[in-house]
């Protein structure tokens, strides 16, 4: 089933990009959504098809196709799921190291969204068909904590808030040498690698990236740290800590040869997430545990036997 609909432009949206007039006009739409519904032609201007950075202006008709939701291949798989917090919106989990939060090349199921949908049926089609309920996302050797939404108000919300820096994402890592200074933060712009394309880099010419730091354990060798990451690049922290020349322990592409202290991934942990709740306004807090690979690593760090 097809929705439609028809929107007058009015002054105060007079010469305002096609996008940006659709994202106010229909706010229980995604960016994403907007833009897909767009390019594949469900939306006109007087008549006629647009790209999304074309101008409106007053007086004119906007036509607008809403076809239902395109059925996902997607199939839910009973994965045990961490849950740290869930209500009506939004749901928080743990994502364990070695789960990749969606399909992609080599692993077409067996995902955290396949996990997701098992537990949040009607999630399907919510930001998209592949990537439902995807507000952010961790590598998938990275373990810790990640939010979904439940509905495109909420996913919208959740981004904005994220583009915005008005979310918390805190990391703690393992990073070899002895970090100098103590504490600070890395602003350096980040862009796919100009020679190896799989890979990120920090180039003059890539998109803003800040990343904030502090030791909280020296050892002889590698430094256990928090990180806050101010933007949300592709691979930041990781690139980051590489281009300070104190990789990240067990980084298989940005750290590889060195001492992992029995790390078999990359020594990365989202541990804590701070927001409002897009509906109440509340404060939202969830933390999550070191995971016990690298907990291990850390007792081998401060000489332990173990």
């Amino acid at each position: 089933m097809v929705e439609r609909k028809r929107l007058a432009v009015d002054a105060a949206h007079d010469g305002a990009r096609l996008d940006v007039f659709l994202r106010a006009r229909l706010p229980e739409l995604s960016r994403s959504r907007v833009h897909d519904l767009i390019v594949s032609g469900h939306i006109r201007v007087q008549g006629e098809t647009r790209k999304p950075a074309a101008k409106v202006h007053r007086g004119q008709e906007v036509t607008v196709e809403i076809p239902a939701p395109e059925p996902t291949t997607l199939r839910p798989e009973p994965i045990p799921l961490d849950v740290r917090y869930e209500d009506a919106d939004l749901l928080v989990v743990n994502k364990p190291p070695g789960l990749p939060v969606h399909p992609g090349p080599g692993h077409p199921a067996g995902t955290l969204v396949n996990a997701i949908l098992a537990r949040v049926p009607d999630l399907a089609g919510v930001g998209g068909v592949l990537r439902p309920g995807i507000v952010h996302r961790l590598d998938k050797d990275t373990s810790g904590v990640l939010v979904i939404a439940k509905n495109d108000e909420t996913l919208r919300a959740l981004q904005a808030a994220i583009k915005a820096r008005a979310v918390t994402r805190r990391y703690l890592a393992l990073v070899h040498g002895r970090l100098i200074p103590a504490e600070g933060t890395i602003d350096a712009p980040i862009a796919r690698h100009p020679r190896h394309r799989k890979q990120m880099a920090v180039v003059p010419s890539g998109r803003t990236a800040a990343t904030r730091y502090r030791v909280r354990e020296q050892f002889a060798a590698a430094a256990f740290v928090e990180a806050a990451l101010l933007t949300g690049r592709t691979h930041q922290i990781r690139v980051h800590f590489a281009h300070l020349g104190h990789p990240v322990v067990g980084d298989p592409v940005y750290g590889r040869r060195r001492e992992t202290w029995g790390m078999t991934r990359q020594a990365l942990h989202a541990d804590r997430l701070v927001f409002a709740h897009p509906r109440t306004g509340t404060s939202v807090e969830v933390e999550a545990p070191l995971p016990e690979d690298m907990a291990t690593a850390l007792d081998r760090l401060r000489g332990r036997r173990c």
